[in-house]
């Protein structure tokens, strides 16, 4: 791993805890373990910074939810339990329970930066589009009425999911996540 990929996964693990804005550059530094002189070498500033932990964000749920999940051959109701999995075994593991790193910067950001929301922006069309798509199979094997509005539905899953994440992280209890997983599951027959 490059010197400038630690640095970029330094600076996601404390904008994840801190959030965006109240992260310094020393905040970085130390995490990193590096100077200035080394940060400056790689970023032009904490902006510049920001906008690459953004866009490794978006690399990575590109690569784990997009293509691993949602574009691979599998069964559509397996893609979608495999979809809830992931965002259950991720928010179990974390301890602190700092909720969903895009949800979070969306949050924080889309009224403050264009840049930023332009880019969190699209990694939630690509999720909301490729659990459409995935719906559509579904309604195409007969798992899902015909009449359900799949746009809508995938945009109400995911509606659903950050809420649940949302409400977790404020509550500080796993079971308001896995509730929402449970009535997902349930109300769009996700059962294997």
């Amino acid at each position: 791993m490059s010197k400038k990929q630690e640095i970029i996964l330094a600076a996601r693990e404390v904008i994840y805890s801190k959030g965006y804005q109240s992260t310094s550059i020393n905040d970085i530094l130390l995490a990193a373990h590096i100077g200035k002189g080394q940060f400056y070498h790689y970023f032009t500033s904490k902006y510049d910074l920001g906008i690459a932990v953004v866009e490794d964000l978006i690399k990575e749920w590109d690569q784990e939810l997009i293509k691993e999940i949602f574009q691979s051959p599998l069964d559509p109701i397996t893609k979608l339990n495999r979809m809830l999995e992931r965002t259950l075994v991720f928010h179990t593991e974390m301890e602190n329970k700092s909720g969903c790193p895009i949800g979070n910067l969306a949050i924080e950001m889309s009224e403050h930066d264009e840049t930023f929301r332009i880019k969190l922006q699209y990694i939630f069309n690509r999720w909301i589009s490729s659990l459409e798509d995935t719906l559509q199979e579904m309604v195409n094997k007969g798992y899902l009425s015909p009449n359900i509005d799949t746009k809508k539905s995938a945009q109400a899953i995911v509606a659903m999911i950050e809420g649940g994440v949302l409400l977790m992280k404020n509550q500080k209890d796993i079971h308001f996540l896995t509730n929402v997983l449970d009535v997902i599951r349930l109300q769009y027959n996700f059962s294997e």
